[in-house]
């Protein structure tokens, strides 16, 4: 059975492994998923990422941080999905807790985060917020 919503499950395998203190987490493979996964470790939310592959599937590997016992993603949420596309422009993105957090945007310049779209003058779609 196909997956509707593979970055969803993306953002809840991250939360699950991190409410039972696990080291890393891994998810199917997309090119999508490897970019949310480079600007969490831009932004110091994660240790850092790899792909694997085994026997024709490729995999993604992220390696979670934590701070003092707990995680350092202490919020992590999908807004756009595939049921309600959510697409702001550039001065439209929203802060996550008053610039605390950031927001994950597509643009057609990439994936990033809501400081540089801002700056860069791009909007996009919204993907999650990370606080």
């Amino acid at each position: 059975m196909s997956m509707s919503d593979p970055i969803a499950d993306l953002l809840t395998r991250i939360r699950n492994a991190q409410m039972v203190s696990k080291a890393t987490v891994s998810a199917p493979f997309s090119n999508l998923k490897a970019a949310i996964a480079q600007v969490l470790k831009d932004e110091g939310y994660i240790d850092g990422f790899q792909v694997k592959s085994e026997g024709g599937k490729s995999e993604i590997e992220i390696a979670l941080k934590y701070y003092a016992g707990r995680p350092v993603i202490e919020h992590i949420e999908r807004v756009s999905r595939p049921g309600l596309r959510v697409y702001k422009g550039a001065a439209a993105i929203p802060q996550v807790q008053n610039g605390l957090g950031v927001a994950i945007v597509t643009t057609p310049k990439g994936v990033m985060t809501d400081r540089k779209a801002r700056s860069t003058g791009v909007g996009g779609e919204v993907l999650c917020y990370v606080a």
